[in-house]
């Protein structure tokens, strides 16, 4: 293929990064490179990853299935140790059958290297952005020299918190020479979804160096393509795993930790768009496919990954406004199990443009911490702070608030929660026992069961069990309780109502994961 033909990628995937960039509304930072990027392309202002939990959230882009079908349940390093089916179709796998020099660079947090086998494997802990931005350079040598096109993904480190208790990668060595704004306390902006005390202040101002310096390696990064003529090729797509290293956002579905940046610049599409339609990062696969002229393309992988259910964006990059349900599917889904292994909190989302239902699986369980935001500075002042009584409704008990969310909402949740997005953007106020808003609660459980039939998802629950792994059995006459929980005051099956799977609905073969063995 003529080089002028060439459909290249570049895919920078940003580190607990959340909506924190100047072109998403933060005022009190600078992103000056991600800005421009945003002002050259697409910023799309409501797009979702599946789950708030890097290995889980980067699985999801490389495979454009949720995390309960492609196997990385939760983190990939150290103990936690989940990682991708071997069965499963991967964005490595497709395009390096469709001929393209696939590569990764910095940090990785997938696994195994069998079943994402780029070709330049270059996996860091890096922060040093130039040294990183330097290594794309050679990998776009590497493909010119060759003829042939490429994607590559860059995973950043930043804005990730280090092992300290309240830096992020500031003070390393080997970012001495790279120069980021000195941010000032008393000039951060604190995020709806977190309380304001001394403590996360310092904490932000750390945080938005490190951003900044990410910032700095996604302009250099840029200009490495620009200096050797690849700019006018190349889709260039930045995301973030997940929300902002802050209780309350990240390891979280509510929208903190899940609604993200996601600014993708096309070749000759119209600049400077700003799209409120709702996408996945379950499309990001499939719209790299569609950019490579091949949306329909079959790996050895097919006949035994899971179908993938997102949609190429591509024909709505040039869009403004929000389109007709007919034009555009104005609703996602999401699903988290783990984060760290001793993070178990398995939690299924469906999220339309006004409400969001959550069925919170093992909601007995209080909400786990993950491990980084437990022995934060930022948590430790806001545990040891409580409101003044005066701001606390006649009645109740003087509290540690996260934001708007008391402390005791955040770490007990029900079964499920319903939330009314215009008005309640914090998803503070459940309306799931609300009677005004039962149709709409009784609609949206029964969307987000279907999806899981349609997924095979084994968290899908009735009376404490799977209704999944125990298909085989309820054709044999078990009948499952209709309801999610088992119940002691009632342990029987057979007085009724029962559950049955909704009419036309049933879990789809899909491979290894499906055809379990006895145990």
């Amino acid at each position: 293929m003529a080089k002028e033909h060439h459909r290249n990628i570049v895919q920078l995937v940003a580190d607990d990064l959340g909506l924190m960039l100047g072109c998403y509304g933060l005022q009190a930072i600078k992103t000056p490179n991600i800005d421009r990027l945003a002002s050259q392309g697409t910023r799309f202002t409501h797009a979702f990853a599946s789950t708030a939990s890097c290995s889980g959230s980067r699985s999801t882009i490389y495979t454009g299935l949720h995390t309960h079908q492609n196997g990385q349940y939760g983190l990939n390093h150290g103990w936690n140790h989940f990682q991708t089916h071997e069965h499963i179709e991967t964005l490595p796998r497709i395009f390096n059958a469709l001929g393209y020099q696939t590569g990764i660079i910095g940090k990785v947090h997938v696994g195994p290297h069998e079943v994402y086998p780029w070709e330049w494997f270059a996996p860091s802990h890096s922060r040093d952005v130039l040294a990183m931005a330097e290594q794309a350079g050679q990998f776009f040598d590497k493909a010119s020299e060759t003829g042939r096109q490429f994607h590559l993904t860059v995973g950043f480190r930043d804005p990730h918190r280090d092992a300290t208790r309240m830096g992020f990668g500031n003070e390393d060595s080997e970012v001495a020479a790279i120069t980021v704004p000195d941010y000032q306390p008393e000039a951060v902006e604190i995020p709806e979804f977190i309380s304001d005390v001394p403590e996360l202040r310092r904490e932000l101002v750390e945080y938005y160096k490190s951003i900044s310096r990410m910032d700095v390696g996604v302009g250099k990064i840029l200009e490495e393509l620009e200096a050797r003529g690849l700019s006018d090729n190349t889709l260039v797509i930045l995301v973030s795993d997940n929300g902002a290293p802050f209780v309350n956002s990240k390891t979280t579905l509510y929208d903190a930790g899940v609604k993200l940046p996601l600014i993708v610049r096309q070749p000759g599409a119209k600049a400077g768009v700003v799209n409120p339609n709702l996408v996945s990062f379950l499309d990001i696969l499939p719209t790299c496919i569609d950019w490579a002229g091949n949306p329909s393309f079959q790996t050895a992988q097919s006949d035994t990954s899971p179908p993938r259910l997102g949609t190429s964006f591509l024909r709505i990059l040039d869009v403004d406004e929000i389109l007709p349900k007919d034009k555009w599917k104005q609703y996602i889904f999401g699903s988290h199990t783990f984060h760290e292994i001793q993070n178990y909190w398995p939690t299924r989302f469906m999220r339309d443009r006004k409400y969001k239902y959550h069925r919170n699986i093992a909601w007995r369980l209080d909400f786990p911490f993950g491990t980084d935001l437990y022995g934060s500075l930022s948590w430790e002042g806001i545990r040891n702070s409580v409101v003044q009584p005066e701001a606390v409704a006649e009645g109740d008990t003087p509290e540690v608030m996260i934001g708007r969310r008391r402390l005791a909402h955040y770490l007990f949740r029900g079964p499920e929660e319903l939330f009314d997005l215009e008005a309640d953007p914090e998803e503070v106020n459940n309306l799931a026992k609300d009677p005004v808003h039962q149709a709409i609660l009784e609609d949206m459980r029964k969307k987000t069961e279907e999806w899981q039939y349609m997924t095979s998802d084994v968290w899908l629950f009735r009376d404490g069990v799977s209704a999944i792994t125990s298909q085989k059995h309820q054709k044999l006459g078990l009948e499952l309780p209709d309801r999610f929980d088992f119940d002691l005051k009632k342990p029987g099956n057979v007085t009724g109502p029962y559950w049955a799977p909704p009419a036309g609905v049933a879990a789809k073969e899909q491979g290894p994961s499906v055809n379990m063995q006895q145990g």
